[in-house]
């Protein structure tokens, strides 16, 4: 089992960052973290990277189900969605399978909420 949902689009990183901000929002999720892995990298251990950004996306309903369900669940929240440059003018988008993520937790109800989420997961990653 994979544990992402996974496109690379022709175009810039920080369209790419746009674009899936403009999907996850049209699925009902916001964005409530955003880490720069490339700027944290550089500050603190002085490396280079590749453009790389993890997107904490959030759908608010589904994870009130979620953590009506399961009271620790929220450990595993955010949905991370990954966008990190793949060369030559490419960027790659991935998304967290949260069935694949739920699999350690034997609560059923929960893993029926994951399926909901990955369904619109999987429509904002089609949508780029």
């Amino acid at each position: 089992m994979t544990y992402v949902f996974s496109k690379t689009l022709a175009l810039p990183f920080a369209d790419a960052i746009t674009r899936t901000r403009e999907a996850l929002t049209a699925e009902g999720f916001g964005v409530i973290t955003e880490i720069d892995v490339q700027k944290t990298l550089k500050d603190k251990l002085g490396v280079q990277f590749r453009p790389y950004m993890i997107l904490g996306a959030c759908n608010p309903e589904l994870a009130h189900e979620a953590l009506k369900l399961e009271p620790n669940v929220g450990a595993m929240l955010p949905c991370n969605v990954v966008v990190q440059g793949a060369g030559d003018g490419r960027t790659e988008i991935s998304a967290i399978d949260p069935v694949a993520s739920m699999q350690a937790i034997d609560n059923p109800e929960l893993k029926k909420k994951a399926g909901a989420v990955a369904k619109k997961l999987k429509a904002a990653i089609a949508r780029l």
